[in-house]
């Protein structure tokens, strides 16, 4: 239990849908003219099912004489989800994967004990003018899997089953929403929907999955007569179910969530684990060069903060 030493809220001040547990406003931050803002994990909530991190790149343009360079870092204990709306990433890991991922594909690289990648702008698209938007997120591994061996996974836009549906249209990237399933594989039930709906319209979102949240990218998304602005994160009750609309300029969002995790996990930069000491480990390695090195990528970088 909190205590909050203020006045009782006036009434209207509570939202018309009691669904609604947690509205968070991602703190941004400027990366060289590229806006980054996070949204989990906060205060006020530290996962929404796996997802354990949430950041919206952009939407920006980088000018001419600016690339994206994310020198080789290293993970543990988590899956790292990119997705892309504009722009092109180059990406590169320990495992010795190099690929170009483009709007609308996934990138699932799995860190388990441990992985180094470097994200860049391809050589080809250096020198000009490039829109970058998407989002970067981290799904947590279950307990019996934080020290898999490494992998990566990608799957191409094409591949992903397509919603059309009454005015609402997307895909399913991670798991399964009313009877349509991705390709992609996780280690726990997970939600991952790229979803827009037209002026007016109406999706359900059925309470099949034990934590949701909903990320507005653009437009006005109302519930229950509430309106709510972009670049808010919803997280939502357990077992409500919940009726999304679009505002009159409609609306395109991100659901997501999955099943609870069933132990704490700790984060360290960019190191997840259910153990401090883990976490530790992990710093003295990269701190003293036992991680394994990207190839294609060797000269550069990022050093422990």
């Amino acid at each position: 239990m909190s205590f909050f030493p203020g006045t009782d809220p006036a009434p209207g001040d509570a939202f018309a849908c009691d669904a609604i547990e947690n509205l968070i406003i991602p703190r941004s931050s400027d990366i060289g003219g590229f806006s980054v803002r996070r949204a989990l994990p906060t205060r006020q909530r530290r996962l929404v099912g796996p997802f354990i991190f949430f950041d919206r790149m952009g939407p920006a343009v980088l000018r001419a004489d600016e690339a994206l360079d994310v020198k080789p870092h290293p993970h543990i204990g988590l899956s790292t989800v990119t997705y892309l709306f504009d722009g092109e990433i180059k990406h590169r890991d320990s495992l010795g994967t190099e690929l170009v991922i483009k709007p609308g594909d996934i990138n699932l690289m799995t860190a388990g004990r441990g992985i180094v990648h470097s994200e860049r702008t391809p050589e080809n698209l250096r020198g000009h003018p490039l829109a970058m938007s998407g989002l970067q997120t981290w799904l947590a591994l279950p307990d019996d899997k934080e020290e898999i061996d490494p992998v990566f996974a990608h799957t191409a836009r094409e591949n992903m089953p397509v919603i059309d549906w009454q005015g609402a249209s997307g895909r399913v990237v991670i798991g399964a929403l009313d009877g349509i399933s991705s390709p992609v594989s996780t280690f726990t039930d997970t939600l991952y929907v790229d979803l827009a709906l037209e002026p007016g319209k109406k999706f359900p979102f059925s309470a099949a999955h034990e934590e949701r949240a909903i990320y507005i990218l653009s437009g006005e998304l109302i519930i229950s007569g509430d309106r709510f602005a972009a670049d808010q994160l919803l997280a939502f009750r357990a077992g409500d179910e919940i009726t999304l609309e679009a505002g009159t300029t409609g609306c395109h969002i991100m659901l997501f969530g999955g099943a609870a995790m069933t132990s704490r996990r700790y984060v360290w930069w960019n190191f997840v684990s259910s153990s401090k000491e883990r976490i530790e480990q992990a710093k003295e390695e990269w701190r003293t060069g036992r991680f394994d090195i990207v190839p294609g990528d060797e000269e550069e970088f990022v050093p422990l903060p």
